[in-house]
């Protein structure tokens, strides 16, 4: 699903925290050098076994990664990335694109993780990595490598995750379960000037924490705290049914079908890729890399409704919720509460070619970069919902699946008429870029590039419309084929577009001492809705979209000291998003394009005050607001839901942000670090009508290089032990401030941070 704030993109922050990348310029002895510092990239308060974002002040839901200098996946849903890439032994290189670099050579806005996999080497060599947490996840990796004579190499990988979460789960028998397998061959030619490499790649991977961990019961104080319903333990007690059966409407065929949700998570991939990297005698280099992978994407999302009290005066006699117990006996539900979920089995059937070339030359003061992308992405895609609804037990027990005996006689209803989607085509990118990076003089570095890119979109999706030119909209049992209340015929509609997109970038640093300078960068990015944009009932808006991102400021560095400290500016245009507005149990899908502009100021500083003693400190202030938010939608009872949220600011988002990252070498084999990360208080709602307050995000760990080739590592994640909740609050969408004010000590769900969590690492070379 394309929806934004809905509670499914938890990770969404528009924070301009990390933003120093013109530091690095005025840092590195080689200014040319494309990455960041890692910043903990793969320190993650979400995840166990993913990137974690990195913030720039734009609406993401998953991280930009490029793996051999192509993205790992065109588009992140249905596909994400964490399903067929993983930080693990099969790669000789992690680090963080700068953003200029990233949006040159990608097109995207925003840092992305750039890694390499591991190629063959002389001899034979060899590395095991494991980790492991006190709530039984089990993950292995390997890789070996070595050469075959004759200037030939070769390269092996593997990876395996057996992750059941933090919470007990009794639906699936993994939160996690992925493997990768990976095979690569190496060729050196022309006394080593060249290297072609051929890799062969297989992931397989349920993603089931894409459903499991959205949501959770808890007691909304009135204060921005919230407390614990009864035995219900945030971050650890399921609040999901035993049973893992789904009905669902095929989108396509209209046959009613079942799977579980296990198998609709279900995400395989055979991919094939080929490197070429050449030295010429001038010292021109070209390298050029080919991907063609066939993949089946898949994730499944849940989106909880508002909690119906059942024991309430208004509620009394209008409900009759009936479950089947152990015996398969039809009982009536005596419980106080009731949740409707809403299940999205989004799927798709996907082909990509992505191929990129490129020639560079390092001249004495400077360096050139000239190059291609042709990438080419077709995808069969379906979103099929569905509806159910389940007690909130406040036992902490499992929730039971319940019908209402007034209006069903079985669990699931609802068919694809809520945010149900479908397109089905390709979509085509042909770009060239440059940059170049030059020393003017010995106090000043330029740094520029621009790209001019061609984009092509051609295929069919469900927006239809009917005699009068009016989008249908989704209705139970809504399919290809069906006919709508108003008697139109559901048939596809085509859809063809061209545009030319363009982005730009510049930064410079000025030395104005040895120790002193100013440093500043601008990025613009002219770009156009991809084909995910097309999924919903109505088209989007296909006007530009563009995204300026300016900043500027000073930077000090000594011996022990580097500092920076910036201003920051950036800003959306026509940022396209489905909102899912929930009245009762009802859910009305209403696209839209807002804008969105983020002021924000922020210092950066790395200490090396002692010996042996590091130290990051991070500190953002920002402003993050909605520009041109408004939109509304008539429920089926004739009740009005209308937002008009110009000027708030955007839900989610912290002001103030802080990060403190001390480590000190207790030997020169030992090592002790923490991380410390503050999010202030954060708006639930789009209104502005829920807050939760500030958090913080903490991690700690000793790493002991124990041998020569073992390495062994404990961390521990929250050691502080918080608990509470984040994000938004499941159906508060259309909640103003003034209705909020007399909501006190009520039951609400929505995400949950992630528990106290130990860590056990250790990695083997041979």
């Amino acid at each position: 699903m394309n929806n934004f704030l809905n509670g499914k993109s938890a990770a969404m922050m528009l924070a301009l925290s990390l933003v120093n990348v013109t530091a690095a310029f005025a840092q590195d002895d080689n200014s040319s050098a494309k990455e960041e510092g890692n910043r903990n990239v793969m320190l993650n308060a979400a995840s166990a076994n993913g990137p974690r974002e990195i913030q720039i002040g734009l609406p993401s839901a998953d991280v930009n990664v490029l793996e051999n200098g192509l993205p790992v996946t065109y588009a992140t849903n249905p596909h994400s990335v964490n399903t067929i890439w993983r930080g693990d032994a099969s790669l000789s290189h992690q680090g963080l694109l700068k953003i200029a670099e990233t949006a040159i050579t990608t097109g995207n806005i925003g840092y992305a993780v750039n890694s390499f996999t591991q190629k063959g080497q002389n001899g034979f060599n060899g590395t095991l990595n494991y980790k492991s947490n006190h709530f039984g996840l089990q993950e292995f990796s390997l890789n070996m490598n070595g050469d075959l004579g004759k200037d030939w190499y070769y390269s092996f990988n593997m990876y395996q995750d057996f992750d059941p979460g933090t919470f007990k789960i009794k639906s699936t028998p993994y939160q996690d379960r992925t493997q990768i397998y990976k095979a690569l061959l190496t060729k050196k030619y022309n006394g080593n000037r060249g290297e072609f490499t051929a890799m062969y790649k297989y992931a397989n991977s349920h993603n089931v924490y894409s459903y499991a961990t959205q949501s959770a019961p808890f007691i909304y104080v009135g204060d921005g705290s919230v407390k614990e319903y009864g035995d219900f333990k945030l971050g650890t007690t399921s609040y999901l049914p035993v049973d893992n059966d789904m009905t669902y409407r095929d989108m396509r065929t209209g046959e009613l079908k079942q799977t579980s949700l296990y198998d609709a998570c279900l995400n395989k991939t055979s991919e094939v890729t080929l490197m070429n990297n050449y030295r010429f005698d001038n010292g021109l280099n070209w390298k050029a890399i080919l991907k063609y992978d066939h993949s089946r994407g898949a994730m499944v999302y849940q989106s909880p409704m508002s909690i119906i009290d059942l024991k309430s005066a208004a509620n009394q006699g209008v409900y009759n919720y009936m479950y089947r117990d152990i015996n398969g006996q039809t009982k009536a539900y005596d419980g106080q509460y009731v949740q409707t979920r809403m299940s999205c089995l989004n799927a798709g059937k996907i082909d990509e070619a992505l191929f990129t070339t490129e020639l560079s030359k390092k001249f004495s003061t400077s360096t050139f970069r000239l190059g291609v992308n042709e990438w080419f992405y077709h995808i069969d895609y379906c979103s099929n919902t569905t509806m159910y609804d389940q007690s909130v037990p406040a036992d902490g027990s499992y929730a039971l699946r319940i019908w209402d005996a007034n209006k069903r006689d079985s669990y699931f209803y609802d068919f694809n008429k809520n945010a149900s989607e479908y397109y089905k085509g390709s979509e085509n990118k042909l770009a060239l870029y440059f940059t170049h990076d030059w020393d003017v003089t010995n106090k000043l570095n330029l740094y520029y590039g621009a790209r001019l890119e061609w984009q092509k979109l051609k295929g069919e999706n469900a927006a239809v419309k009917n005699a009068k030119g009016e989008f249908v909209g989704r209705f139970a049992d809504y399919y290809l084929g069906a006919t709508a209340p108003d008697k139109t015929k559901i048939a596809p509609a085509d859809l063809s577009y061209n545009w030319l997109n363009y982005d730009f970038s510049v930064a410079a640093t000025y030395k104005l001492t040895d120790n002193f300078g100013f440093t500043g960068d601008f990025t613009y990015i002219v770009q156009h809705p991809k084909f995910e944009a097309f999924a919903p009932a109505a088209l989007p808006n296909t006007d530009k979209i563009s995204v300026p991102l300016g900043r500027a400021g000073i930077y000090y560095n000594n011996s022990w000291l580097s500092l920076t400290s910036l201003f920051s500016y950036i800003s959306k245009t026509n940022n396209n998003s489905t909102l899912n507005l929930q009245h009762g149990s009802e859910i009305k899908a209403a696209p839209m394009a807002y804008d969105i502009q983020t002021w924000g100021w922020t210092t950066d500083a790395v200490a090396h005050p002692f010996k042996g003693f590091d130290f990051h400190f991070l500190f953002t202030y920002q402003k993050p607001t909605y520009k041109k938010y408004e939109t509304s939608v008539t429920f089926s009872d004739g009740t009005p839901g209308n937002i008009n949220a110009t000027g708030n600011i955007v839900a989610e988002i912290p002001q103030i942000l802080i990060e403190l990252d001390p480590s000190y070498m207790i030997t020169k084999d030992i090592k002790l670090w923490t991380s410390f990360r503050y999010f202030s208080k954060t708006y639930a709602n789009i209104n502005e009508a829920y807050y939760f307050n500030g958090h913080w995000e903490t991690f700690g760990g000793l790493n002991w290089q124990a041998t020569k080739h073992l390495a062994l590592g404990c961390t521990v994640v929250n050691f502080l032990n918080q608990t509470g909740a984040k994000g938004s609050i499941a159906g508060a969408e259309l909640i103003t401030k003034d209705e909020a004010k007399g909501i006190k000590n009520q039951i609400m769900t929505g995400s949950y941070l992630r528990p106290f969590t130990v860590e056990f690492t250790a990695s083997l070379k041979f």
